[in-house]
């Protein structure tokens, strides 16, 4: 048997079990078994389906803002699979499998719906804002976050903060990424630092309400390019600090006898850049106007090739 689980939104925490069988419309007028009582659901907003079989179905009954399976919005009856995940208003829903015995407990009992009222009144006790998209990045990656942003064209700032205290920001104008902020620092110009966000596996995130601020730097790129680089850095630098932890210390090898005209222009700067400020591998990622992996991936050659030394 299955149930959603709400994974974002005002419900985040709750779980409503799916009786085989049966139909179910979800909206957010107040009559129906799963009403989600907020602006951005239609009064009847989609109808799902499970058959005997535990074949489940999900259809969207002309709603106002739209119903969405992984991503992607749906126009006709889709089927849904564990995993699958469900955007609707701002409550993103999972699907996922539940013991046999717990779920014929709150079916017969009928404490779904109260369960969920119950997980909405905490909610509200602990957050400003009751429509606010909120969770978990360790239930929802990041990049999922995104897709979902940019099929259905959100505006507002994505907020994410780590028990360590970083905080990061992601700008979204019609679902569109434009700017991105880590730890308040502009100085790492917003493509390193979204790519870096997308390293994150743990915090909370809420997507806050558009703000008016602009940058001079703003990005201009489609939101599957920049996804597409980020996880292409990411699987570079996985493979670099295995080899090259980035809290190794590094600097020139003295004295050098191996010529600088040998070296690219990207590792002389590099070099420079570890000649001018002896330190950790993560300093010099820091200062680099080189995107991350490319940075590691030429301290690495000057360590091969005898310019540069652990400290």
């Amino acid at each position: 048997m299955f149930s959603l689980k709400f994974i974002s939104g005002k419900y985040q925490g709750g779980e409503f079990p799916l009786t085989p069988g049966k139909q179910l419309i979800i909206g957010r007028s107040p009559e129906l078994e799963l009403a989600l009582v907020e602006d951005m659901v239609s009064r009847k907003h989609a109808k799902l389906t499970v058959t005997g079989d535990g074949r489940i179905t999900l259809e969207d009954l002309g709603s106002s803002n739209g119903t969405f399976v992984n991503g992607e919005q749906i126009t006709r009856p889709t089927r849904l699979r564990e995993g699958d995940r469900v955007l609707i208003g701002t409550s993103i829903l999972k699907l996922v499998q539940q013991g046999t015995g717990e779920m014929e407990a709150a079916l017969r009992q009928g404490t779904a719906r109260p369960n969920l009222e119950t997980v909405a009144k905490v909610a509200s006790q602990r957050k400003t804002r009751l429509t606010s998209m909120t969770g978990n990045i360790e239930e929802l990656a990041i990049a999922d976050l995104l897709q979902l942003f940019g099929t259905s064209r959100k505006n507002g700032v994505l907020a994410i903060k780590r028990e360590d205290g970083s905080e990061a920001r992601i700008y979204l104008r019609q679902g569109k990424i434009y700017y991105a902020l880590l730890n308040g620092d502009h100085r790492l110009g917003p493509l390193k630092s979204f790519r870096r966000i997308l390293r994150w596996q743990s915090g909370e995130f809420e997507l806050c309400p558009p703000e008016a601020t602009e940058f001079d730097d703003e990005l201009d790129v489609a939101t599957d390019t920049l996804l597409l680089g980020a996880h292409h850095e990411i699987d570079e630098l996985k493979h670099i600090e295995a080899e090259l932890p980035f809290a190794t210390k590094i600097r020139p090898v003295r004295p050098l006898d191996k010529p600088l005209r040998d070296l690219t222009p990207e590792q002389l700067d590099v070099f420079q850049l570890v000649y001018n400020h002896i330190g950790p591998v993560q300093s010099a990622l820091d200062r680099s106007h080189l995107p991350d992996f490319e940075t590691a991936r030429a301290i690495l050659d000057l360590l091969h090739l005898e310019y540069l030394q652990r400290a």
